[in-house]
This record gives structure tokens, C-alpha cells and sequence, in this order.
């Protein structure tokens, strides 16, 4: 289905994949290229460096090195590539604020999820020196588009560094069997921690306090590099920054039906549920204060909805009835829909339901968006409005910028996702001699990460209108991680009246600036 296989990548749901072209391992020079920006009245004179850094597989030992000798062919050359170790070229591009030592500058890297997507969409709409201006709920007009200075920029306290994922964006990958050793939650992840850490010894950054930042998937590979940075490269992390969390593929809302007798999904989702259908009018009561409406949506799912649902064929039907008329209080659905469902909607369905009698379809990324159904009588909703009505920006606005502006990729498809169409989700969990199969759960990764750094610091940032991770699912991961409530202390949360991407939004673009902002501040002991 199109909502679980590109389950958590911001706006790529209606991207097509680009053309696959050759290109050569050994790779391009580094563009640099200089320019100023304003942030809170003050102007910010900054290097951006876009490159690529070469990272191997796991097995990789330095004889490989005869590859890049070689001019070995990536993604479709001709080369034979049955003898070489897979490799990956990682593209990056890296702001840096002029005139300040690397041991007194924080650095934070940053990407988005898919898994398997470019981190376009990070890098044109949260903390570099310019971004896509995407106001409003709806879809915006073709081009041209405006690119406009950030004044949201993190510059203003820490140099930035976007990554795209092996296969994305410029990144390419080469070798015998190489989707396979990078494609996948602990290849990705040994990927990235790799990257990081040359990238740290090519700029001298080792030094420099330092954050990760992770979107959607991107959060489920931070809890694993921040991981295998601390046991594998012995590199302690200030801070992780996590935005629109999953952790644990089973809490996901999009498809929990294909996983009957777990039923916190649909626990989860509620809250989500109820925000939207605030939103959007569709309530039978009016609730004017929305956080404390959400707080007693958030109890009721977890007292009598979960005791509810925990009770499967023995709910009694008095029990049964009261709760479907709940949670038509809280959703606006009706009654008989609900009941229908066997009181579990998934968040496909309730897309598709909540404004059925007007015609329109929800969004998932972000449920403020409507757009008209594609197919009245479909059980769930066909695509995504959010994502139709944005992705055009991104995409443009990004082509445009890194060719004309960063001086990079001339001749090369920028692609959006990796085209292999190849994902391994076993995980191979800390303290673990197997990979359990099923659904990937990081949470162990995260704790092991707090409890082997106790000074480790996590910031997790959530829209109340995100539908494909929900806030309150992040809420609870957190509070079930496996290590000693002390460390609950180190974990801060803030949530925003957006969505997935909350940065799409110039006013809670702002509040999360300021927030990362005073997180690294709090955090990074240089003050």
C-alpha cells in the first residue's frame, strides 16, 4: 500500500523516481562558495561546502581502497562490480559561520527519513541559509517559486550540515551487493556513523560540541548512529534532536490491521484524530482550548479506550456502545462507522472519513490539508494533500538553488529517493546475538545511548497534526524507554500546531528555531 511503503518520508509520496545515470566513484570536487544571512537582525557571513565523503561497508578493509583508482561505476555503469566492496558516496552540504573556532562552535547534521529519502526537504525548509517560503494550508501555485533569506536559520548558534542517505540525492552507491549493505536500518546506520566521523576529521570538528537532528525515519536512524557512535567510534554526542518521531515501526498507524492483538496504534493515533477533526469543524461539541481538549483525549486513550480495546471479544456490548460514542465525541466519525471497525480506525481510514460528506480528502502528513477525494467509495484515502500541494516548491527550489547558487551537480540527477526499491528493516538491537525479523524497534538503541552517556541530551518536536508519525505516539516511546527513570530528566519535549513538517509553517518555523536553539544552548558547555 502507498501510505506503508513510503511510510515516513516528508512529501515524497508523489515524487516519481528520477533516471539512473552512470557516474564515477571517484568523487566530484567540493564546491565552495560564500554568502551572508539574517538572523534575529544580525548578519551571519558563512562557508557552504557542498561535497561528497566516501564511506564502505561494514567488512571494508583498506585494501578497497584501489576502488576509487579503479573510476568504479555507480548505480547502472558498466564496470563489473561483482569484485569490489560496496561503497557509498555521501553528498553533503555543510555551513559553516566565518571567524570562529571549531572548539567553540557546535555543529549539528541533519537529514530527513523514507526511509531511503533525499534531505531536500530539511535543507530547504528548516535551518540553512535559505529556504522554500511555503505559507498557508493548500496547494501553492507553480513556478516560480521564492527562495527567500532564512531568517530562521540555526547559523545564529550552530554551523549545519545536511546529509543525504546512500542512493538519495546526489549520494550514489557502487560495489558487489551494495543496495543490500547500505539499504536497510543498520547499513544506514553504519553508513551515517561513518560519514560523520570522516566528516569530523575533515574539518577538524572533533572537538566542536555536536547535535544530531533527524525527521520521521530520521529519527529511528539517529537512535542508532547516536548508538554506534558512542560504542563502535567512541563519540560522545551533546544532544540528539528528534522531529515527528517513530521508533518502533509497530506503533505506526498506517496498516496496524496487518499486525492483529496490537492495538496501540489506534491508541496512539487518537489524540491526532481528535486535533483534526478539531480543525477542521467536524466535532459536535465545541472545545475553544485545544491543548486542554487534547489532554483529555490523551487520557481517555489510555484508560478506558485501552482497557476497551484490550478486552477484545469479551468487551461487553453496553461498554462497547459507550465507547463508540466517545470516540465519535472525540473524532466527528459516526457512530455506526466506528462500531463497523470494530472501534479501531486506522489512519488511512480516518483520512478518508472525516470529510467524506463535503468530498474532501485529509491529509496525512499534515491533516490541515484537504484536497478532493480521488475515489468516494475507497476505504482509505488514495494519496496525500500535503504532499501534492508542496513537493513542486521543494523540488524546484532546491535544483534551482544547489546548481546556480552551491555550484554543485550540473550534470547530475538529483534524486529523491533511492531507486533500488530494496529496504531490510531487521535490526540488530544493542546486547542482542540475533536480529529479531518483523517490524524495526530502536528504542533499545536510544536508551542504550542515555544510559552509556548519561549527559546525553534529547529534545523530541512533534505537530499535533501529524498523521503519519503522531505526537503522542513520540510521547510515549519516550516515557517506555528501557533504562532508569533518572535519565527521564534528560529528555525535553515540544510540540507545535503543525504537522510531520512543522517547519513548513513560518510561524512554527520560528518556535522551533527557538527552541533547538535554546536546547543547544542549554547543552553544548561553552556557557
Amino acid at each position: 500500500m502507498l501510505r506503508k511503503a513510503l511510510l515516513l518520508g516528508a512529501a515524497m509520496m508523489a515524487v516519481p523516481a528520477l533516471a539512473a545515470g552512470p557516474a564515477t566513484l571517484a568523487p566530484n570536487a567540493d564546491s565552495v562558495t560564500n554568502g551572508t544571512v539574517t538572523v534575529n537582525g544580525a548578519t551571519i557571513p558563512y562557508r557552504a561546502v557542498a561535497g561528497t565523503i566516501l564511506v564502505h561497508g561494514a567488512d571494508y578493509n583498506d585494501s578497497g581502497d584501489i576502488l576509487a583508482k579503479r573510476g568504479t561505476k555507480l548505480d547502472g555503469g558498466k564496470d563489473d562490480d561483482s569484485k569490489n566492496a560496496p561503497v557509498a558516496s555521501m553528498f553533503y552540504t555543510a555551513y559553516f559561520k566565518e571567524g570562529v573556532p571549531a572548539e567553540k562552535r557546535p555543529i549539528t547534521f541533519l537529514y530527513n527519513g523514507g526511509p531511503g529519502s533525499a534531505s531536500v526537504w530539511v535543507h530547504m525548509g528548516t535551518f540553512g541559509p535559505r529556504r522554500v517560503n511555503t505559507p498557508g494550508d493548500t496547494h501553492l501555485p507553480a513556478a516560480p517559486y521564492a527562495l527567500i533569506n532564512n531568517p530562521q536559520s540555526l547559523l545564529d548558534v550552530s554551523d549545519v550540515v545536511f546529509i543525504d542517505a546512500p542512493g538519495t540525492g546526489f549520494s550514489r552507491i557502487a560495489g558487489k551487493d551494495a543496495d543490500k549493505e547500505f539499504l536497510g536500518v543498520d547499513g544506514d546506520g553504519e553508513a551515517f556513523t561513518h560519514f560523520i566521523s570522516k566528516f569530523l576529521a575533515k574539518y577538524h570538528r572533533y572537538n566542536s560540541p555536536k547535535y544530531l537532528f533527524g525527521e520521521s525515519y530520521g529519527t529511528m536512524r539517529s537512535a542508532v548512529v547516536i548508538n554506534d557512535l558512542e560504542q563502535d567510534e567512541n563519540i560522545d554526542f551533546n544532544g540528539v534532536i528528534l522531529l515527528s518521531q517513530i521508533l518502533n515501526y509497530d506503533n505506526s498507524d498506517d496498516s496496524p490491521q496487518f499486525n492483529a492483538g496490537v492495538d496501540d496504534p489506534y491508541v496512539l493515533a487518537l489524540p491526532t484524530y481528535a486535533a483534526t477533526a478539531w480543525y477542521h469543524h467536524c466535532l459536535p461539541a465545541e472545545h475553544p482550548d485545544l491543548k486542554a481538549f487534547l489532554h483529555e483525549v490523551e487520557h481517555f486513550a489510555m484508560t478506558d479506550y485501552t482497557l476497551a480495546l484490550r478486552q477484545g471479544a469479551d468487551l461487553p456490548e453496553d461498554q462497547r456502545q459507550a465507547i463508540a460514542a466517545k470516540l465519535h465525541d472525540y473524532t466527528g466519525l459516526p457512530v455506526d462507522y466506528i462500531l463497523r471497525a470494530d472501534l479501531r480506525v486506522n489512519g488511512g481510514e480516518f483520512d478518508q472519513q472525516l470529510q467524506a460528506k463535503t468530498g474532501m480528502a485529509t491529509g496525512r502528513l499534515d491533516t490541515r490539508y484537504s484536497s478532493p477525494t480521488i475515489d468516494p467509495m475507497s476505504q482509505e484515502v488514495d494519496y496525500d494533500p500535503q504532499s501534492s500541494a508542496i513537493s513542486s516548491a521543494y523540488v524546484t527550489v532546491f535544483n534551482d538553488y544547489v546548481r546556480n547558487m552551491l555550484k554543485y551537480g550540473t550534470d547530475e540527477d538529483y534524486r529523491l529517493y533511492n531507486s533500488q526499491g530494496h529496504w531490510d528493516s531487521h535490526h540488530h538491537q544493542p546486547g542482542r546475538g540475533y536480529q529479531p525479523k518483523g517490524e524495526p524497534n530502536v528504542m533499545t538503541d536510544l536508551a542504550m545511548a542515555m544510559k552509556t552517556n548519561p549527559n546525553l541530551h534529547v529534545m523530541l518536536n512533534a505537530g499535533y497534526y501529524d498523521l503519519a508519525t503522531p505526537y503522542f505516539e513520540g510521547v510515549y516511546e519516550m516515557k517506555h524507554l528501557p533504562m532508569p527513570n533518572s535519565l527521564q530528566k534528560n529528555i525535553e519535549y515540544a510540540q507545535y500546531t503543525s504537522g510531520h513538517m512543522v517547519y513548513v509553517d513560518p510561524a512554527t518555523l520560528q518556535q522551533l528555531h527557538d527552541n533547538v536553539a535554546a536546547f543547544i544552548r542549554r547543552t553544548d558547555n561553552l556557557h
